[in-house]
């Protein structure tokens, strides 16, 4: 079964509105798709309206870097599915590493990081309410250096796929994209060597297979983030169970998004 290789952007909290809008000026001239590729940009929240419009007539998809549960209501700083859907977003971010408070590089107090809180459980609540509207759910997965040394890698993934994928079925999940983003490569400029994220994304696409079936962890794209580049996506992504990247630092330099699009493409 083939899969259409994915490369997602995600702006994180980077780009005011003129610095965002030239860096999507320059991903549609120079992309030059083909259509091999599917690829989406995830901006912050105040661009999305804009970059919404400055895509309008391109391939490029626009997506969001998370959302909340709830359709409504007395929820201050967040944003509904439905919001997304009206803004134009076909796909989102979940259960970033980010959002659950594992950082590669820890950029803020340590007391701070409980506000960051995310789930296994509130990562099922946002890919619920994404179904709803039909947006594309991108849920990353991914162990801490600490819980690599222990050897807990796979099991720490294992456990992140079943919270975050409980009670759905297949069909349900339809459309689901994982991405293995192993969080000591996250921003500190160490990849994962090829590998062992080959190993990584097949032992993410067998226990998907132990969850539901076989034949779903096939068609299942999985990507791999964490420091991706230029000089490393090639590799990367031509391995069998390795369809595409989720790209931070790289997706906010145009050339550099631009080469690992194309280092998507299939052979």
């Amino acid at each position: 079964m083939s899969r259409k290789p994915f490369v997602a952007g995600n702006w994180k909290m980077n780009c005011t509105s003129a610095e965002g809008l030239a860096l999507v000026g320059q991903l549609v001239s120079e992309a030059q798709k083909d259509g091999s590729v599917e690829v989406a940009i995830c901006p912050p929240y105040g661009l999305t309206s804009k970059v919404h419009d400055a895509l309008r007539g391109s391939e490029i998809a626009l997506g969001a870097q998370d959302v909340f549960w709830m359709e409504s209501g007395a929820f201050t700083g967040r944003i509904s599915g439905a919001m997304l859907r009206d803004l134009g977003v076909t796909h989102c971010i979940v259960g970033h590493s980010e959002t659950r408070g594992r950082f590669g590089v820890v950029e803020v107090p340590e007391s701070t990081l409980g506000f960051f809180a995310e789930t296994d459980e509130t990562c099922r609540l946002k890919i619920e309410a994404l179904n709803q509207h039909g947006i594309v759910p991108i849920l990353c997965v991914g162990e801490t250096l600490a819980e690599r040394n222990e050897g807990r890698t796979d099991a720490v993934i294992q456990a992140q796929i079943s919270g975050g994928l409980a009670g759905f079925d297949e069909v349900e999940l339809g459309h689901l994209v994982l991405a293995y983003e192993p969080v000591w490569a996250i921003g500190t400029g160490q990849t994962c060597d090829t590998p062992e994220a080959e190993r990584v994304c097949a032992m993410i696409r067998t226990h998907l297979a132990s969850l539901f079936s076989a034949e779903f962890a096939e068609r299942t794209r999985v990507l791999y983030g964490g420091s991706v580049k230029a000089a490393n996506a090639h590799d990367l992504f031509h391995q069998p169970n390795i369809d595409g990247g989720l790209v931070g630092g790289a997706s906010l330099k145009s050339a550099e998004f631009v080469a690992i699009v194309r280092a998507a493409k299939p052979a």
